[in-house]
């Protein structure tokens, strides 16, 4: 049986750990910092402290959101 392809912003996971060196694990510990920040205010934590681009940036803000209910 062939794998599920992943679609939408979990579809650039593969592609953040490889460029940032860093599991999404830390990535979601790292927005559970700001959680209580709007979305465009985690993209900017992000962007301004590990310099990630704004595709990245928005993909794990998304996927975190949807996972903490928000």
């Amino acid at each position: 049986m062939a794998e599920k392809k992943v679609t939408g912003p979990a579809s650039y996971f593969p592609s953040i750990e490889k460029k940032y060196g860093k599991p999404i694990d830390f990535w979601m510990k790292e927005l559970k910092k700001v959680s209580k920040a709007a979305h465009m205010e985690q993209v900017t934590h992000l962007k301004e402290k590990f310099e990630m681009g704004h595709g990245h940036a928005n993909a794990l803000v998304h996927v975190f959101r949807q996972k903490q209910g928000l």
